[in-house]
């Protein structure tokens, strides 16, 4: 690490909300969404474009699956906490996917969605996951938050779509949408930021789909999401009064927020840290570390990461660590799963061994903990 980095990283730390409790969050994006689903499906979509086959989320993300879920929550069991507690980890949720019979039926004219627990029963390998969260999160080793009512930006879709964009229309045919394409949409070269807008008449819409989402997630899970955490991390302050207004205590995120920016080349960027304040009374909940190893194979991504919490733990500050799911998913390529749930249990392993007093956390406990000592 350079003089720089090692300058930037610190800096960073600087702001924000202060303890002295050796506090660890892991939050994990993507839950309940689709992406690839299945090996005969992924050797379909890699000969729409030769990105494709570079994409790594295309490779290896999927649906989670019974073998994903029990494979996981044995690690989280296999580590406690100086409370006995067991790792947690923050799923981060899509409730809803593309109805694809239905919206083809409209001629791509009229979007129609699913609960993530339909799309659970149609995968092969997925029919008991849905029991499965409900065990992990009795047993607090997977505490779901919102994460969108789906991972799709839903306008731009709809638009490609009806204007004969040959990538999208042969990926529909396989349901599924989240392929890397050879011609940018929007400042991407995918429909992946729900929330992400080059147009005023595209923001129409956008507050239904959370407040939409937000009932999704109470009628399926049984409680409210106080957290939520952006697709892509891309949003406008101005949708902030909607979820506040359907339970959204803590916005989870990056030290920036990328904001929509019509007529521009990339987004704007805003800079957040741990438990600043917006006007309306949210708490802001950064991540300061980071466990990809999906992405990292030629990286020592458990020192990297545990260097990143002793530099937290050194200004005093909660460590919130950013995760895939796609990390622990194993139905498109079972090494995957198997060497990064191997490393987690060795990040967790390290953690506690070198911290004894750490503490796990959901998200939506450690905003908590940050608001009332606010207060």
């Amino acid at each position: 690490m350079s003089f720089k980095e090692a300058l930037q990283r610190n800096l960073m730390l600087l702001p924000g909300w202060l303890t002295r409790r050796k506090i660890v969050v892991i939050e994990s994006d993507d839950w309940g969404a689709i992406r690839t689903p299945d090996k005969n499906t992924l050797s379909a979509l890699n000969g729409i474009n030769p990105l494709v086959e570079k994409d790594l989320m295309t490779q290896l993300d999927a649906l989670e699956s019974n073998e994903d879920m029990t494979a996981l929550f044995e690690v989280l069991r296999s580590v406690n906490d100086k409370n006995n507690r067991p790792a947690i980890l923050t799923a981060n949720t899509i409730v809803a996917n593309p109805d694809f019979e239905q919206i083809a039926a409209s001629g791509y004219k009229t979007y129609h969605f699913e609960r993530f627990t339909e799309t659970l029963k149609k995968q092969a390998g997925s029919d008991r996951v849905f029991n499965l969260i409900r065990q992990g999160i009795s047993e607090k080793l997977y505490r779901p938050q919102l994460h969108g009512r789906e991972h799709l930006n839903v306008q731009q879709w709809l638009c490609a779509l009806q204007n004969g964009n040959a990538e999208l229309l042969e990926a529909f045919r396989y349901s599924t949408f989240g392929i890397p394409l050879s011609g940018k949409i929007s400042k991407r070269n995918n429909l992946m930021s729900a929330f992400d807008y080059e147009s005023e008449k595209e923001v129409i819409g956008l507050e239904k789909i959370i407040e939409e989402g937000a009932h999704l997630f109470r009628d399926i899970f049984g409680f409210t999401s106080t957290s939520f955490i952006a697709t892509t991390y891309v949003w406008h302050s101005s949708l902030e009064p909607a979820l506040y207004k359907h339970g959204i205590k803590y916005i989870q995120g990056i030290p920036y927020q990328y904001i929509p920016s019509p007529g521009k080349d990339w987004y704007e960027k805003k800079f957040h840290y741990t438990g600043q304040k917006n006007q309306f009374g949210q708490i802001y909940l950064v991540r300061n570390a980071s466990f990809e190893p999906f992405m990292q194979k030629n990286t020592d991504v458990v020192g990297e990461c545990l260097q990143r919490i002793n530099l937290a733990f050194r200004w005093g500050k909660p460590v919130i660590i950013g995760s895939h799911r796609v990390n622990f998913i194993g139905s498109l390529d079972e090494s995957n799963r198997t060497r990064n749930l191997k490393l987690l249990k060795q990040l967790l392993t390290e953690i506690v061994k070198r911290w004894p007093d750490v503490e796990f956390m959901s998200s939506d406990e450690l905003g908590e903990l940050i608001l009332q000592s606010k207060k």
